[in-house]
């Protein structure tokens, strides 16, 4: 006679028949990899961490710098110009600031009654073809960067 196997082989969490099974606590399947930088499905995201803040470099504020002086050059030649022969109206009263010079006699747009005002505008006359009648007025002619024109300037009776 043959006697039956004794005990429940199953009894002990122990199955002979499976081999290879995970110990206890252990997820069945191996984990898969998943994708870097996104979170296994049902966990959630990850929260996205601060951007640095941007740092001034040298080269910027270098930048900054050359465009600040670069703007004020050019309104502080916009500003400086206006005042020039070139915008002279009848009427307008001139100082000489280089008074020596016959090419560049420096003059200014100035207040009539300012210290600095030698001139007052008699004519004012466009092209170079024109001249003023050099017995009441002395003349200045400017010409060559495409604004032509001629003042005819009568001396300020204080300036004398």
């Amino acid at each position: 006679m043959t006697t039956p196997p004794q005990g429940n082989p199953f009894a002990q969490g122990q199955n002979p028949y499976a081999q290879g099974q995970p110990p206890q606590g252990q997820a069945p399947y191996p984990q898969q990899p998943g994708q870097p930088g996104f979170p296994q499905q049902g966990a959630p995201y990850a929260p996205v961490p601060p951007q640095p803040e941007r740092k001034w470099t040298f080269k910027k504020i270098k930048n900054i710098v050359v465009a600040v002086v670069v703007a004020g050059v050019v309104i502080g030649g916009f500003i400086a110009s206006r005042d020039d022969a070139n915008t002279a109206e009848v009427g307008d009263c001139m100082s000489i600031g280089n008074p020596n010079s016959v090419t560049d006699p420096d003059l200014e747009v100035v207040e009539c009654g300012d210290s600095k005002a030698a001139y007052k505008v008699a004519d004012k006359k466009d092209g170079s073809g024109g001249g003023c009648d050099r017995t009441k007025y002395a003349e200045y002619t400017q010409s060559g960067d495409g604004d032509n024109f001629t003042l005819c300037l009568e001396e300020l009776a204080s300036s004398k």
